[in-house]
């Protein structure tokens, strides 16, 4: 899922924080509502948070929510101050081998799964 209009506030300015989102996941037994998604993301408009920070919140609220098998959230947030920034958070089940989804490599090759 590719959720382009995230926003947050800086924490120290004030100032919003735009970014990209990209879930990637493997559901078990619950899966992750489009609409409910869409209002959770929503919610931190006017909430100020560190990007790192923010990032980790939504994974581990999503994977407290859904209990999924596997689950990455990207965060690409626009320039600040001239520095582009991207946060990868994942989250896999006890036994879960990430090897065995390839093609979530291919989505972000600077990024090595751990």
């Amino acid at each position: 899922m590719e959720i382009p209009e995230f926003t947050c506030l800086c924490p120290k300015t004030g100032q919003p924080d735009f970014a990209t989102l990209i879930l990637d996941y493997v559901p078990d037994k619950l899966c992750v509502e489009l609409k409910s998604l869409k209002l959770y993301i929503w919610s931190f408009r006017n909430e100020g948070a560190f990007h790192e920070a923010i990032t980790n919140r939504i994974l581990e609220d999503l994977v407290a929510a859904t209990r999924p098998r596997y689950m990455r959230l990207t965060a690409r947030f626009y320039v600040r101050g001239g520095i582009f920034t991207t946060v990868v958070s994942q989250h896999a089940k006890a036994g879960w081998k990430i090897a065995a989804l390839p093609h979530l490599e291919q989505h972000d090759p600077q990024r090595s799964v751990r």
